[in-house]
């Protein structure tokens, strides 16, 4: 992952960064919040219960807030209590990175857009059949398509 420039605009937390794709020939560019930025730039974590789609019920795709890949089908998303969305599996094998995380003195295995490598959160053995996995991905590190109208929510 690497970001490759910042224009910082005053009085404003959004800040336009430019982020290349692991794909040298793709080049994105997105607005990022200061939380979005930190998350999916940082590797960090939204407060849990405060993601604009935890509760989302619709009908749809969830794609990358920094690339737009599809990584999550709505139909796998459930209810965790976790405080965070949770799938029980991608979009496709291709969709997602998964690394080794040791930090906070836990074991844990992070996982990351495979596009463009921006962090989305981390998969746990406790999940739903038929998986048996818990895709626990930061909302703000999302963005949410309408399968019926097109709508696009911004995680």
């Amino acid at each position: 992952m690497g970001i490759l420039s910042f224009d910082f605009i005053e009085n404003t937390s959004l800040i336009k960064v430019v982020v290349m794709a692991k794909n040298p020939d793709v080049s994105l560019y997105t607005e990022l919040t200061d939380i979005q930025r930190h998350v999916t730039q940082n590797a960090g974590t939204e407060p849990p219960f405060s993601g604009k789609l935890l509760h989302n019920k619709k009908s749809g795709v969830y794609h990358c807030l920094c690339c737009g890949q599809p990584l999550f089908m709505s139909d796998t998303k459930f209810d965790s209590g976790c405080g965070w969305p949770s799938f029980y599996q991608p979009v496709s094998d291709d969709a997602i990175l998964y690394l080794d995380d040791n930090s906070h003195n836990m074991q844990r295995i992070e996982v990351r857009c495979r596009h463009c490598d921006a962090h989305l959160g981390h998969v746990f053995p406790d999940g739903p059949k038929p998986t048996g996995e818990r895709f626990c991905i930061n909302s703000v590190a999302l963005s949410f398509t309408d399968e019926n109208t097109g709508e696009k929510t911004v995680g």
